[in-house]
């Protein structure tokens, strides 16, 4: 039966013990504070690895956005941030997606409709963000006539919640939009840079997708925990160095300061016979069973 706690809190309570959980409390300590410095070394290189992204982003030279993703096509994952450049001109049944915040202030994002040229289909244009307007009427209208609009691409989103005023709704989601909207339409939506070489006026821009977004640099990541768990097995050292000791108390008061020796091992000494026959006053029998005496033992000599 290994010890128990109250016998390994009881060796815990000897000065050597002590002075053992002492030095393991501060290579823990040494290990977490170890641990904490990598995993702000994994959190500072991802974001700095993601703002550098980001500026890559920004700085590409745009594509035409028929050569990345066709109407009512499936957006892959490559294409988010994709910097695009399109041509088409823009309805007037905009709208307001409502609860989005910028810099720390709730607002809504202009949302605006885009027949693309040469396709008739649908792109949703996101102009920039407001703050205070309930009403599309209170925004600036969209240029009229032909545009050609420079952004970056986003994934559409999925559906919202319904039941808001006319004029607003709380997701990006073109199988929601294709309704007001009609079709065909794009599965993804626009983010707009500049319309016609400038930014939309009256709104705040929003910038290339995730400029604001950090990331992990995962090899820090993995340091770090490694650095956690050494200052977990000190501690279990510790705990264990405990029954260890508790196990030498209990075989102390016990009485046993060792391990027995085997049976094997333990011989009778040479002259233990010889001495008690000469004690007893026994003689050695002869091969016939009768003892000798003193004058046999005579002659015999």
């Amino acid at each position: 039966m290994g010890p128990t706690v109250r016998e390994r809190l009881r060796a815990a309570a000897r000065p050597r013990m002590i002075a053992v959980l002492a030095a393991f409390l501060i290579m823990a300590a040494v290990f977490a504070r170890l641990g904490v410095w990598q995993l702000d070394r994994a959190l500072s290189r991802g974001e700095a690895r993601a703002q550098a992204a980001a500026e890559r982003t920004e700085r590409a030279a745009p594509v035409p956005l028929g050569s990345v993703l066709p109407p009512q096509t499936t957006f892959t994952s490559d294409l988010v941030g994709k910097h695009v450049t399109v041509t088409g001109t823009f309805e007037s049944d905009q709208l307001l997606v409502t609860g989005r915040v910028v810099h720390g202030r709730t607002g809504a994002l202009v949302l605006t409709p885009l027949r693309v040229a040469g396709t008739g289909a649908v792109l949703p244009v996101v102009q920039g963000w407001v703050s205070g307007v309930e009403d599309p009427a209170g925004t600036a209208p969209p240029p009229a006539g032909e545009v050609t609009v420079v952004g970056w691409l986003q994934v559409g989103e999925a559906a919202g919640r319904g039941g808001f005023p006319a004029g607003q709704t709380d997701a990006i989601s073109p199988a929601e939009l294709v309704n007001s909207w009609g079709g065909p339409i794009y599965t993804g939506y626009l983010v707009v840079d500049t319309i016609d070489g400038a930014p939309p006026a009256g709104m705040v821009a929003l910038g290339p997708p995730g400029t604001t977004a950090g990331g992990v640099d995962w090899r820090n990541l993995g340091y770090a925990l490694q650095w956690w768990l050494f200052g977990g097995f000190a501690l279990a050292l510790w705990w264990r160095m405990l029954g260890d000791e508790a196990r030498e108390r209990r075989a102390a008061d016990a009485g046993d300061g060792g391990e027995p020796r085997p049976e094997s091992d333990v011989r009778p000494e040479p002259h233990d016979d010889l001495g008690r026959a000469h004690q007893d006053g026994d003689r050695p029998e002869r091969p016939d069973g009768v003892r000798p005496g003193p004058r046999d033992e005579a002659h015999s000599a």
